[in-house]
């Protein structure tokens, strides 16, 4: 243990039938957290106090949280990101953001960005830029078709109107550009999300085999060790020990799940709260923020860059 984290370390190789039946677990596994990827519950959930946790099974899109609850721990700050440096482009009739390195020319590592539950806002595409500026091709996808929520309502209504299936095509085809446009040509694609953005992080990994590496931060947690055996690709989880939608027994069992399934990850735990990685958010803690963004580093630069 290092820096309040576990690790562990296994590989194994999925089968073509595990790769596609991974793809109906989507239906059934994606929800919480700073967003939600798809529902582990098809039932709604009944408003409850902020302060109140409802029960695991209780909320299609907040994990262990009510959607009163979730909402609350969102919040965002008035203060404007830097400037762009990247380009729109489109990808699966989706737009997108491009960032590539200064000066740089192909091939190029490339990272699939996935937003959190705000949409693709200008601070996405800021944290897309600091990729690009570590030596990646970084392409920012936005599953929420081209809207970009400013409340925790306008969020939660964007969030829970996402197609899964659609966001999936976007999220592979995102993977699939960086491997062959002339301006990437990326022999090494891996993916990093935030909350909403992290469950998609981890399910671009349940679903596509050439994915060399996946960061997630408090995303929903896929707990199911036949499912996870189709991820190929060496995992980074990064959570919370003070988050109420993920909280240290869900990050536990996941955990224990990836062990079983033989998947080749690090967990990252950290004394902090739900999206405390967000500088955009009031919940953002420097500290823990700063550690793991080190951490994050140096995972894709071992697997994507080799170094």
């Amino acid at each position: 243990m290092k820096n309040g984290v576990l690790g562990s370390v296994a590989m194994r190789h999925a089968s073509p039938a595990r790769f596609v039946r991974s793809i109906a677990v989507l239906v059934t596994l994606l929800a919480a957290c700073g967003g939600g990827a798809p529902p582990e519950a098809a039932a709604p959930s009944s408003a409850t106090p902020a302060s109140a946790a409802a029960p695991a099974s209780g909320s299609p899109h907040t994990g262990l949280l009510s959607e009163e609850a979730f909402k609350a721990i969102h919040e965002l700050k008035a203060e404007r990101a830097p400037a762009p440096q990247g380009q729109e482009i489109q990808v699966e009739g989706s737009r997108a953001y491009l960032s590539l390195p200064p000066g740089a020319k192909a091939p190029l590592p490339g990272v699939v960005v996935i937003h959190e539950w705000w949409g693709l806002n200008e601070h996405i595409r800021h944290w897309t830029d600091r990729l690009a500026e570590d030596g990646y091709a970084a392409l920012a996808v936005d599953l929420y078709g081209g809207k970009v929520a400013t409340t925790p309502d306008e969020a939660m209504a964007t969030m829970k109107a996402v197609d899964n299936a659609a966001a999936l095509k976007v999220v592979r085809a995102a993977n699939h550009f960086l491997e062959t446009d002339p301006r990437t040509q990326s022999p090494r694609t891996g993916s990093i999300g935030w909350c909403f953005g992290g469950a998609w992080s981890l399910q671009l990994a349940l679903n596509e085999p050439s994915l060399d590496a996946a960061v997630l931060y408090y995303g929903h947690l896929v707990k199911d060790p036949e499912a996870l055996k189709a991820v190929r690709a060496p995992l980074l989880g990064i959570f919370g020990n003070k988050d109420q939608g993920i909280p240290p027994e869900e990050v536990d069992a996941f955990d224990k799940a990836l062990h079983e399934a033989g998947v080749e990850h690090t967990i990252l735990r950290y004394e902090a709260d739900h999206a405390f990685a967000n500088p955009s958010g009031k919940r953002y803690d420097a500290k823990s923020a700063e550690d793991a963004w080190k951490h994050v580093r140096s995972f894709l630069s071992a697997k994507l860059k080799g170094g």
